[in-house]
């Protein structure tokens, strides 16, 4: 309990000292005009109260990442408590911010835009093609869920059963989590449409019109099950009905029930994402950058949604170990985080906590679903010049866009899913890089992100060579790996040192 506690703390106490430091560190000014002054179009480019940005930004960057990683990761143990406090602080929410700060100091540009001001065309290029790709594999990766989901409850409702009898028993899910079809398989297409026409409204209407009106009411879902579950952990650890894992010299190990595969580094910082470090969040910070109207709200929207993260992410690592009765309990287990989040929130909140874990695991990959879309329209947009003012150019972008994934969701994403990992921190090790490449240009010492930027990658070069083919990898041995990681990321970082010393009589410092 003490360790939870105490990073929780932590994670607070980052927002307001780091978090703060950061704003100083990037010279964040009132005075300056947010581009939502300057370019204001009523549809992308709308001023949005910073209460509401944070809201949007959270359920934007959240999902069920740091529900279901948290999960995973703390099959790992309690190493996963460093990660999550470290990462977010440090890394994470230092990534979104800088993503966010300066999509804002270039009017709001996506964040291909801004790879390609600092690391070249070329690498806006692969950029475009590398996050659009990965952004339509989350969109419709986070219709199927959903949908399977409310066609089980449409089917038990129609077939007259007791949904809150079914929800509490454990009935919505199978044992891989998926929920178990009772009645007409109908229902499954009936869903996805309406998912797919409410993504298709959400992409092409202004931003206030529905993201605007509607997030800030599915974050309270969000935010009541991590508080909910936060405070029954609380209380059952200060009660003594609960133990609680704590991070020991002894703890900090390997609990993996598969460690051949499945070593500390790399593996636990590619499954827990979300919570500590993640690229989809660069990919929706403009979103918010264009709807700031102050850039001292960057701090909060940007930086204290990260840690918001953090510390949902804590509290789901924690109470998977805690409910299972440790990590080797969890491994043992064996039942994936749908069945878990059922469970736990059914077992500790009753009834009406089992129902809102499962509107939960509806709303959240719906919420990260559409955004991941409208994403979509704001890259390629950008990517081609177009002005997203009038309907006509909005649905120029957007219909091929679904035209794509309707294609492409033909492909069985279970096997493109493994690759989502490895994808998210690739992007954000670049996003790293090219803010880094922004700070020099700004005249700022780099090193706050460039550090974070040589570490992830070689999170992610040891993970190309360690992890097996199946998952993206060559499968090769963890020494090789790691030491062949180590190396890459050591030359990355001189040759970006080389680089920026080589530019330096080009960029003009500023005061």
């Amino acid at each position: 309990m003490i360790t939870f506690c105490v990073s929780v703390f932590a994670l607070i106490a980052g927002y307001f000292f780091y978090g703060k430091f950061l704003s100083s560190f990037f010279r964040l000014d009132p005075a300056r005009d947010a581009p939502v002054k300057r370019l204001a179009d009523d549809v992308d480019y709308v001023e949005i109260p910073p209460w509401r940005a944070f809201m949007i930004q959270l359920l934007n960057i959240a999902g069920l990442g740091p529900i279901f990683g948290a999960i995973l990761g703390a099959a790992y143990g309690p190493a996963a408590y460093l990660w999550i406090v470290i990462g977010c602080i440090f890394m994470g929410a230092a990534h979104d911010f800088a993503a966010g700060t300066v999509s804002m100091r270039n009017d709001g540009c996506s964040l291909p835009d801004i790879v390609g001001r600092n690391l070249g065309r070329g690498t806006q290029r692969f950029l475009i093609l590398f996050s659009g790709v990965m952004l339509l594999a989350v969109g419709i990766a986070f219709v199927n869920g959903p949908t399977a989901l409310l066609a089980t409850l449409s089917s038990k409702l129609v077939s007259g059963g007791n949904v809150a009898e079914g929800v509490a028993a454990g009935g919505f899910f199978s044992a891989d989590g998926i929920a178990t079809p009772w009645g007409n398989v109908g229902w499954m297409s009936f869903w996805a449409a309406i998912i797919v026409l409410y993504y298709i409204f959400a992409v092409i209407l202004p931003i206030n019109k529905i993201i605007g009106r509607l997030y800030p009411i599915f974050g309270v879902v969000l935010v009541f099950m991590a508080l909910g579950i936060g405070g029954a952990l609380l209380v059952k650890g200060a009660t003594g009905t609960l133990h609680l894992p704590e991070l020991t010299f002894s703890s900090l190990k390997n609990f993996h029930a598969n460690t051949n595969h499945n070593a500390i580094f790399p593996m636990l910082f590619i499954v827990i994402s979300c919570g500590a470090i993640s690229g989809f969040h660069a990919t929706q910070a403009p979103m918010m950058a264009r709807c700031l109207s102050n850039e001292k709200y960057a701090r909060p929207v940007f930086y204290g949604a990260m840690i918001a993260e953090g510390i949902i992410a804590l509290v789901w690592a924690t109470a998977a170990i805690a409910y299972c009765g440790g990590a080797d309990g969890l491994n043992a287990a064996g039942k994936t985080p749908a069945v878990l989040v059922n469970e736990i929130c059914t077992s500790w909140l009753g009834g009406v906590g089992a129902i809102v874990a499962v509107i939960g695991v509806i709303i959240c990959p719906i919420t990260s679903g559409d955004t991941a879309f409208r994403s979509v329209r704001l890259i390629l947009a950008d990517a081609f010049s177009i002005r997203q003012g009038a309907l006509r150019n909005r649905l120029l972008v957007s219909l091929p866009i679904f035209v794509i994934a309707l294609l492409l969701s033909k492909i069985s994403f279970e096997v493109i899913w493994r690759y989502v990992g490895i994808a998210n921190q690739t992007l954000a090790a670049i996003t790293l890089w090219a803010c880094s490449v922004w700070l020099v240009r700004e005249g700022r010492a780099h090193w706050v992100l460039s550090v974070p930027a040589a570490f992830l990658t070689c999170v992610c070069a040891t993970y190309f060579l360690y992890a097996p083919n199946g998952a993206g990898g060559l499968g090769l041995s963890f020494s090789i790996s790691v030491s062949a990681g180590t190396i890459i990321a050591c030359l990355v970082f001189v040759f970006f040192i080389m680089k920026m010393k080589l530019r330096a009589k080009v960029f003009s410092p500023k005061p």
